[in-house]
């Protein structure tokens, strides 16, 4: 058989094999929706990896019961929230039953699909090249084939396998099957709309300081993330931060049908802020295509010159007052911090929480990174306070350099100690600096005796704020009473 006749056989052996695959599209009788239908799409994702999708269509349906194909869905929808309406005609038909279809075709799930069926092996010859094929029928297909031909059982046999009909449950993307009942024939406007995981969104900040290190040019972006399976071309994008409970899918429900009103607080250009429920909303106005396995970024706030407040903290740890510790100083590093208000005119946006990560220019100009934090959900009029790392010139050490067990614990009875401690701060610096000392003490506590004077930030806290002068030292002592 020459190369020109085996390529005829091939070629007509695709065409009976598309024959048969449209023949099975017919025999299923489904009006198939694709994104070439789609009028408008709006996309309202969460903070924990779930997001409201709307997908307006216009579609033509026929009288009676319809099989519409929903095409270009969400991989990872969750089939139960879905609902499909006509919201200006909600009585233009009835729906029976929805079905999601979400095995797709691949070479591996054609051949899993085909075992117990029969199918052909085709083997070209290594020297003429001539083509011949056999039936087989395929016995597995995990982990590689094993087929039974006429007269023999072969594994991972040589040749090309061809398939005579295509499996109806297999799809070439994620699809929802609605059947429904229509009075009339006609176009119309449907919107699905359904819950899907897969699209997550964070944000991120980044600010760069000046020079005085106090005003910061602050800039916060939008992060999304798709992997959802399916893409979303020019989308009208809108974001919940907070955080939703998802058990009650009733609420979930009424979520998707509630109408949300559009009010004005200004962050980027096109971009608008409201109160919904006990979240914020963040609604586009410019609409953005996301692309599947995309990351993709938006910008979600710009202000500039930021009046910021730079704190040196030395945090201490409440386990040193229980017992006896070693004479030994220990050496401690004093954490720098950075705070700033959420509020106008600068700022005064609802700030989701993400991640805020701070530049500064050097002398010759160029910009380098001095230190990250995380923010939680801040409300404008509250204060964001960030840690930027540990001071290289100023340290600190702390000795006890007394305890007392005045009274033992016991049945019916408190323990009393009482204990002293020096905490010795040194700056290397050219400039004098103010460091609070945090300490969380436990019990029923009284201060005793001290150099500096205190403040009691809470019932289990007390702070001073220890003035240290450019390259010196500064000691706090103290004596606590604690009951316990």
């Amino acid at each position: 058989m020459s190369k020109s006749e085996s390529r005829q056989i091939v070629l007509a052996m695709l065409g009976t094999l598309f024959c048969l695959h449209a023949a099975t599209a017919a025999a299923a009788d489904e009006l198939v929706s694709t994104l070439a239908d789609q009028k408008q799409l709006a996309i309202t994702i969460y903070n924990q990896d779930l997001a409201l999708i709307k997908d307006s269509r216009s579609v033509v349906l026929e009288r009676g019961e319809n099989a519409l194909a929903w095409r270009d869905v969400s991989a990872r929808m969750r089939p139960e929230t879905a609902l499909l309406r006509n919201p200006a005609r909600p009585e233009s038909f009835r729906l029976i039953e929805q079905n999601f279809d979400f095995d797709l075709l691949t070479p591996q799930k054609l051949l899993e699909k085909h075992v117990g069926r029969s199918l052909r092996v085709i083997k070209t010859h290594p020297s003429s090249g001539a083509e011949t094929s056999e039936e087989a029928t395929l016995l597995s297909a995990n982990g590689g084939t094993v087929l039974q031909f006429a007269d023999r059982i072969e594994a991972h046999p040589p040749g090309r396998l061809a398939y005579q009909t295509l499996p109806d449950n297999l799809r070439a993307q994620p699809t929802l099957v609605i059947r429904l009942d229509t009075a009339e024939a006609g176009r119309q406007a449907l919107e699905l709309a359904y819950l899907s995981a897969g699209l997550s969104w964070k944000a991120d900040y980044v600010g760069e300081l000046s020079a005085d290190e106090k005003r910061l040019d602050l800039n916060g972006w939008v992060t999304l993330t798709n992997q959802s399976g399916a893409s979303y071309p020019h989308a009208r994008l809108q974001l919940v931060a907070g955080d939703v409970n998802r058990v009650r899918d009733d609420m979930e429900r009424r979520t998707m049908l509630r109408a949300m009103p559009m009010a004005a607080a200004a962050g980027a250009e096109g971009m608008q802020e409201e109160n919904l429920f006990e979240y914020h909303l963040y609604s586009f106005e410019r609409p953005t295509s996301i692309a599947d396995n995309q990351t993709k970024q938006v910008a979600l706030l710009s202000a500039p010159q930021v009046a910021v407040r730079k704190e040196y903290r030395l945090q201490g740890e409440e386990y040193l007052y229980h017992d006896l510790q070693s004479e030994i100083a220990r050496k401690l590093k004093v954490g720098v911090f950075m705070e700033f208000d959420n509020r106008s005119p600068n700022l005064g946006l609802p700030l989701p929480k993400g991640i805020l990560r701070v530049y500064k220019r050097d002398s010759n100009g160029n910009a380098q990174f001095i230190g990250e934090d995380r923010i939680d959900h801040t409300p404008k009029n509250e204060t964001v306070r960030i840690k930027l790392g540990d001071a290289f010139d100023v340290t600190a050490e702390k000795k006890q350099t007394d305890f007392k067990r005045i009274a033992a614990s016991g049945r019916g009875s408190s323990g009393v100690i009482e204990t002293a401690f020096e905490i010795t701060l040194k700056n290397a610096g050219n400039e004098a600096i103010s460091v609070d000392v945090v300490e969380p003490i436990p019990g029923d506590w009284s201060m005793l005796a001290e150099n500096l004077a205190h403040t009691k930030a809470s019932a289990n806290q007390a702070r001073w704020r220890v003035p240290v002068p450019a390259q010196g030292s500064k000691l706090l002592s103290y004596r606590i009473r604690t009951k316990f």
